[in-house]
């Protein structure tokens, strides 16, 4: 261990879960979510991540029209065990019928329980679309349901699936994301009937229950493929729709009929099904 640790704190105006997927996307490490924003521990300095911070926050402003105002402060203290500090600030969480916990923290014999410990650019939960697919796939998942998760991420919402008994397939065109969602699996002692780096195009199959937690433009792009793998009566479950793209991502949806919309703060999630 080094005798010194950098430590960087992120305060903002707004828009949180913006930078949070931001973060998620560029740190090599774990952050520490505050109320005001974030804290983020590195034994190398975190200078190019303030540069990026800022040229994201400035980028951000001229897309949204918006002012917002970031200010981060690094300071350079004595390394304690501040991975164990960091470990006490990520709390379990119930998302409906599922617990979600790091390894570190006892499961909960009353809920089904996923482990999922934070690591990069991973979903644990915590962020609002993941927890409403969680609540979809709790809904709409049934035991020997065919799934199909499209870009896995974590692999959290396939491995919910599968501890509910479903036959689960997962693929994502990051191959990190698809190592993680393995590692993840056998963590949660499950196992993904098929798991790829890929599209979902490359589907060999068609499903009961199609989750996609992606970005509302990619979601409009894929819609097609989306739709060519559910089964005739199918549902598919799409989130990661800012409020404000919901409409657009509609139109590529249309023939389709909504079910149901969960909304978590500026994030909705759309249940469809075949009319």
């Amino acid at each position: 261990m080094q005798e010194h640790y950098f430590e960087l704190v992120v305060k903002l105006s707004s828009h949180h879960s913006l930078f949070s997927d931001f973060l998620s996307d560029t740190l090599p490490v774990g952050f520490e979510e505050t109320d005001s924003g974030f804290i983020i521990r590195s034994e190398e300095d975190l200078d190019t991540i303030i540069w990026g911070l800022e040229q994201f926050a400035e980028a951000l402003q001229k897309a949204l029209g918006e002012n917002i105002e970031i200010e981060c402060n690094q300071t350079k203290l004595k390394n304690a065990d501040w991975v164990k500090e960091y470990q006490k600030s990520i709390q379990p969480l119930q998302i409906d019928k599922f617990y979600i916990h790091p390894t570190w923290n006892e499961p909960n014999d009353e809920l089904i329980n996923i482990v999922i410990d934070p690591a990069l650019a991973f979903g644990t939960g915590h962020h609002p679309t993941t927890a409403s697919s969680l609540r979809a796939i709790a809904k709409y998942v049934k035991k020997d349901s065919k799934v199909l998760d499209v870009g896995c991420g974590s692999g959290i919402l396939g491995v919910g699936a599968l501890k509910l008994g479903a036959k689960v397939d997962a693929c994502d065109t990051d191959i990190v994301c698809v190592e993680n969602s393995e590692v993840n699996a056998k963590l949660n002692e499950v196992k993904f009937n098929n798991l790829w780096e890929g599209s979902c195009s490359l589907a060999k199959d068609t499903y009961d229950v199609v989750v996609a937690n992606i970005v509302a433009d990619v979601l409009t792009f894929i819609a097609n493929d989306l739709k060519s793998v559910m089964k005739s009566d199918g549902i598919l479950v799409l989130s990661g729709i800012l409020d404000k793209y919901e409409d657009k991502v509609l139109r590529f949806y249309k023939d389709l009929e909504i079910l149901e919309k969960i909304k978590e703060d500026e994030w909705i999630t759309l249940v469809l099904k075949r009319g």
